[in-house]
């Protein structure tokens, strides 16, 4: 099983591990100290030696920071974690605050009216982060870099991963490293910029044509990595790494141990472009100090990365098809065991991955699968473990949000399923959630627009029933690396504009505490739109293409909610569901398929 459900952290060791850090912060001299989730690179999911938050305060989520006082420790999470923040921390000690809504800037001002010494790690924070942060709390306050106490503090703390260095070939790539990195070095040139810092371990994977196993699930190498303005890369890594990777890189692209990064930093010539939303502040920091001129500007890597190639384009075709073939499976047995037979939401998630290795083509699953049942279904991110694993009840709907990672795409896929008869009003929410989602597959819209200008598209449904979900409508999603990419999004705050080839979730929701969730998610790739009789044949739109291909259940539709064009959309979504796959899936699944697929 590539998912373990052992019981990661334990909320009972975080008091002590507080007061232990407060010891250390007042022999500092420090008023406050910051314990973010994120690692150098600003991955969201990080590994086991970076797991800072977890540590400290026993919440597993993949977002999410600590504020650490002399009397108060406040732990920042968005709407994503609410629910799970409050099972997995001690109450007493840990303060829940909720972000974005509020900031870390306000809240020290309010908890710390005479001002302080705030204390962070400089490798762990963004400048634009610790620039923002200053700008909110004024005269008074002093941000002190400093080593991580948490480090310091972390007895046993895990060796950094050194995993192998595998190439990704250009079958499943479709460009060279080599163009790559001319390309990415002709637009330095342009700018009249020598060298482009990259921090970003996706980033590094997509320009170089390498995956690894670094990361939990993401097919990533972390390291550090330098684009000179002639296409030659310094990759600083891990020296314990095997370097069996030279035939694959060639002689313009080294490997250095990640010792010399800063050294290598002050050693270059400017100017030097950095990322100032990704990149540590260390780095400008080492820079500065050198006396090299900076230039702000966005990871060359990010949009290239984004906009997928035709090759890309259609690996996630044909990923998504296996992956369907695997889902389609499961639910036949889903159906054929529940609720007859009592499963736990355990069973479920392994039966799943039992499917998607069937097919050989698996690398590994694309995150920890979600299943959750009744109430567990409310928590977004929940984590199934054998201490939360529940028996699975008639009468309750269960979620169930999963993925797999083959070397031609990452998938990411959600169902909301009955456990026998459900009531009515999940039907209703359900229906709600359900007509979200046609709305954005559905959507065309002008070339510019960004996925802030489609969100309200999803909500609206739910918005008339005074209803709506804490979480964005959609997120980028790599090739064959993070199932969750920016920049591209489907929320309130993405500003960045939609181009063809960005693959996006498709994932609206309803959440009620303490009795159920519901979710449903397609991945989507933006693509032109053709001009439609009596359109305006000089106006460029966009809509998207549908990836994914799994039945919708039907039995939690109220087919009355439906208007002709969305009964329509689902009809001819389950047709083509049913096209693809009926000769594909075993002859159990292709019966329970065609009932599935029928009509509404």
């Amino acid at each position: 099983m590539f998912q373990s459900f052992d019981v990661t952290a334990d909320p009972t060791q975080g008091p002590a591990r507080l007061a232990t850090l407060r010891t250390r912060m007042a022999d500092e001299r420090l008023d406050a100290f910051l314990v973010p989730r994120a690692d150098a690179h600003q991955g969201e999911y990080v590994a086991e030696c970076d797991k800072r938050l977890e540590w400290l305060t026993g919440f597993t989520g993949s977002a999410g920071f600590c504020i650490a006082l002399a009397d108060i420790a406040g732990v920042f999470v968005d709407g994503r974690y609410r629910n799970q923040v409050r099972q997995q921390v001690s109450l007493d000690h840990f303060t829940p605050v909720h972000w974005p809504e509020v900031q870390p800037g306000p809240w020290l001002l309010e908890q710390l009216p005479d001002g302080g010494r705030i204390g962070f790690d400089p490798w762990l924070h963004t400048a634009a982060e610790m620039e923002k942060l200053a700008k909110a709390l004024g005269d008074g306050f002093e941000l002190v870099a400093s080593d991580n106490l948490v480090d310091l503090l972390w007895e046993g703390r895990p060796t950094a991963p050194h995993g192998r260095i595998v190439p990704h070939d250009i079958e499943f790539s479709g460009k060279s490293h080599a163009d790559k990195r001319q390309e990415l070095a002709a637009e330095l040139r342009k700018a009249g910029q020598k060298v482009a810092v990259l921090t970003l371990s996706d980033s590094i994977a997509w320009l170089l044509n390498i995956r690894g196993d670094d990361i939990p699930h993401i097919p990533v190498v972390q390291g550090f990595a330098l684009l000179h303005d002639d296409a030659r890369v310094d990759l600083f890594t891990h020296p314990a790494r095997d370097r069996d990777i030279s035939d694959h890189l060639g002689p313009e692209v080294r490997l250095l141990p990640d010792a010399e990064f800063g050294a290598a930093l002050a050693a270059l010539d400017g100017p030097v472009r950095v990322d100032k939303a990704s990149a540590p502040l260390a780095v400008g920091r080492i820079l500065e100090e050198a006396g090299l001129a900076i230039v702000w500007g966005e990871d060359p890597c990010i949009l290239p990365k984004a906009a997928k190639n035709a090759v890309e384009v259609e690996g996630a075709r044909q990923a998504h098809l296996r992956d369907a073939v695997a889902m389609v499976e499961f639910l036949t047995w889903f159906d054929a065991t529940v609720p007859a037979t009592r499963i736990t939401e355990i069973d479920v998630v392994t039966q799943l991955e039992t499917q998607r290795r069937a097919g050989n083509t698996l690398m590994d699953i694309s995150f920890e699968t979600i299943a959750g049942s009744g109430p567990n279904g409310a928590i977004m991110h929940y984590r199934v473990s054998e201490e939360t694993s529940r028996h699975l009840q008639e009468g309750e709907l269960i979620v169930v949000d999963s993925g797999g990672q083959y070397r031609d795409g990452t998938t990411d896929i959600t169902r909301t399923l009955p456990i026998g008869a459900v009531g009515e009003e999940e039907k209703t929410c359900f229906t709600r959630v359900l007509q979200g989602m046609i709305a954005i597959s559905r959507a065309h819209w002008p070339k510019g627009l960004a996925g802030r200008d489609l969100d309200a598209l999803a909500r609206f449904p739910l918005w008339v029933a005074h209803q709506d979900f804490n979480h964005g409508t959609g997120h980028g999603v790599g090739s064959y690396l993070s199932v969750h990419e920016g920049p591209q999004r489907i929320s309130k705050v993405s500003e960045v504009a939609l181009v063809p080839g960005m693959i996006l979730s498709n994932e609206p929701g309803y959440y009620r505490d303490g009795a159920f969730g519901i979710r449903l998610e397609n991945l989507i790739v933006v693509e032109p739109a053709e001009v439609p009789e009596g359109g305006d044949a000089d106006r460029e739109m966009l809509r998207f293409e549908t990836l994914t291909w799994v039945p919708i259940d039907r039995r939690l539709v109220v087919v009355e909610m439906l208007s002709r064009d969305e009964r329509a959309w689902l009809n001819g979504y389950h047709a083509t569901v049913l096209d693809k796959l009926a000769d594909q899936v075993s002859p159990a699944a292709k019966a329970w398929l065609t009932a599935a697929c029928a009509p509404v």
